[in-house]
């Protein structure tokens, strides 16, 4: 008879641990999956994605076209100044959705176009190859009809 008690509470407390250590793991895994709390300085719909974080684009492009460190400096205030009018653009609320839209785009134009002088011959070759593709898909998605390429016989 205590054999069977001794067994049924080494069973109990087995399971008991077994349970404990299963919530205290799920509950470890549930705090870690959650994202860090968002800064109060990124607007809502950037937090947590970094493309828009001047620092950060500025170390991609550093990556992708081996900028030196005058270029860098030189990306880096161009990115902020981007930043702060995309931010001065959105906190205006006298615009319609489409002038604002309308004036984001011709900053990110402008944007562009300050970067590609800030590169050199080689790098501005890379970028233009970079782009393409990218305004063609923006021509397509705001109902252009992207033009055929005459230089590919093939289309």
């Amino acid at each position: 008879m205590h054999k069977l008690r001794y067994l049924l509470v080494l069973t109990f407390l087995c399971v008991g641990g077994m349970v404990t250590t299963s919530v205290m793991a799920q509950d470890n895994a549930d705090s870690q999956a959650q994202p860090p709390a968002p800064t109060a300085t990124a607007p809502q719909h950037m937090r947590g994605r970094g493309q828009f974080d001047p620092g950060k684009r500025t170390e991609r492009l550093t990556k992708q076209f081996g900028l030196n460190s005058d270029q860098q400096q030189k990306v880096l205030d161009t990115l902020k100044s981007e930043q702060s009018q995309m931010e001065s653009l959105r906190a205006d609320s006298s615009l319609s959705q489409d002038d604002r839209r309308t004036k984001m785009m011709d900053i990110h134009k402008s944007t562009n176009d300050e970067l590609r002088g800030i590169l050199n011959s080689d790098q501005q070759k890379k970028w233009d190859e970079m782009q393409s593709p990218r305004e063609q898909w923006r021509g397509h998605r705001d109902g252009q009809i992207p033009q055929p390429d005459s230089s590919n016989p093939n289309q």
